[in-house]
């Protein structure tokens, strides 16, 4: 059994009804980044670039990553 970390950034966007762009230009990461984030096709995760976006959603790091059972 293994495990994967899994963004949930559609998730808190969609509730705090902002869009991928309004993200990018809030943090001022480029918007391919933002969104290879939100769809979940990033390997290695940054550290500043995970800030960025606690920071301009007023939310915690627990709110935008899970850890998800990997088949």
């Amino acid at each position: 059994m293994s495990y994967i970390i899994h963004l949930t950034l559609d998730k808190i966007l969609a509730k705090k009804k902002l869009t991928r762009y309004e993200l990018a230009k809030r943090t001022g990461i480029k918007y391919q980044t933002i969104d290879s984030y939100y769809k979940n096709k990033v390997k290695r995760y940054d550290s500043d670039i995970l800030l960025k976006i606690c920071l301009a959603l007023e939310c915690n790091i627990e709110d935008i990553l899970t850890i998800k059972m990997h088949p």
